[in-house]
């Protein structure tokens, strides 16, 4: 077997030359700087043969599908490019006005009204509040306005054969789209996406899709390109795996400062820093809603303009946003945009 892979590689790098990719990166050059766009990805390279490999014999491609996928893909390096300059790494206020706007809250409360009976079923099915899965549905794609525009199958390529930091992450995600794409008759090369390799409107990866999505309309095809359906109930499942509440707090305010070390600590450790409600009210000195089923809470702090902060604590609906996106900044503008969407004129 191994014989015949080497033998469809040495094919494919006689059509297409060898990869001017250099597997090191020099001290202070980025993964752009490595290479040149449109460039052609390292079929010669062990990552590719060992991934042919694991597509054949473990997931049973032929020969003859991967000679036709990949031959003639090539790097984009403008993804490289952005994956180093991602909005999330921008300080919370100037991050939130570019999702929490006047366009984004009246297009939002427009989608409440356009598809009220559909999220009736959501809720009701699934548990999600309806303001939130509208919410995320508009961070993502501006209510499926914008899918995206970077050819998926290249982009995978692109961060497995050029983006060493993120290269095993990349190769799963390359292995689940192959595999998402034969599973729901889509051709490989025919989606677009964002940088980051998400699709639809609901943005998932790869991954996150085999996962996640849901058939809500019934037609046998999880379609988060085009059924709204599907699309907003794959949201409300995403959150719905990792235990959202429905009707349940998100957030709390709890001042400017953190009063107490255990507090710092809890920040300082992310995600991973967990308190109990009690903690935060008696060392904070604030009144915050009960938790449900008694869950932990995390310490998050938001950039404020005149270098000060604005701290929450974040309940375990937050920390389920934050599984779709890790950042805290996404899951607080996720947030922000929900209850504009639910206020009163």
């Amino acid at each position: 077997m191994k014989m015949k892979l080497t033998g469809v590689v040495m094919a494919l790098c006689l059509i297409l030359g060898p990869g001017s990719f250099k597997g090191a990166a020099a001290a202070g050059l980025k993964a752009a700087d490595m290479v040149k766009d449109g460039q052609a990805i390292n079929l010669a390279s062990p990552r590719y043969t060992a991934l042919f490999e694991e597509l054949v014999t473990k997931y049973k491609f032929t020969h003859r599908q991967l000679l036709r996928l990949f031959y003639g893909v090539t790097i984009s390096r403008r993804v490289l490019e952005l994956m180093d300059k991602q909005y999330e790494a921008l300080p919370y206020y100037k991050y939130y006005p570019i999702f929490v706007n006047q366009r984004m809250i009246d297009e939002g409360r427009r989608m409440l009204i356009l598809h009220r009976t559909l999220l009736n079923r959501i809720e009701k099915k699934i548990g999600v509040d309806r303001q939130i899965v509208v919410a995320v549905w508009g961070m993502e794609s501006r209510y499926g306005r914008h899918q995206g525009r970077f050819k998926i199958f290249q982009t995978l390529n692109t961060m497995f054969d050029a983006y060493p930091r993120r290269r095993a992450f990349y190769r799963q995600q390359l292995i689940s789209y192959l595999l998402l794409c034969r599973e729901d008759k889509v051709n490989p090369l025919s989606i677009n996406g964002s940088y980051g390799a998400a699709f639809g409107q609901t943005q998932f990866i790869p991954s996150s899709f085999r996962e996640y999505a849901v058939d809500f309309d019934h037609d046998g095809r999880r379609d988060v390109w085009n059924s709204v359906p599907d699309v907003l109930a794959s949201i409300a499942n995403y959150l719905h795996h990792f235990h959202w509440t429905l009707k349940g707090p998100v957030y709390a305010d709890i001042g400017h400062e953190l009063k107490a070390p255990a507090l710092i600590a809890a920040y300082k450790k992310g995600r991973k820093g967990l308190v109990s409600r009690q903690q935060v009210q008696k060392l904070q000195q604030v009144d915050i809603p009960p938790s449900p089923h008694n869950g932990l809470l995390t310490i998050v702090g938001l950039e404020l303009p005149d270098n000060g902060m604005r701290y929450l604590a974040g309940y375990p609906n937050f920390q389920a946003i934050t599984k779709w996106n890790n950042s805290n900044r996404y899951a607080m503008a996720v947030s922000e945009l929900a209850q504009r969407l639910i206020a009163p004129e």
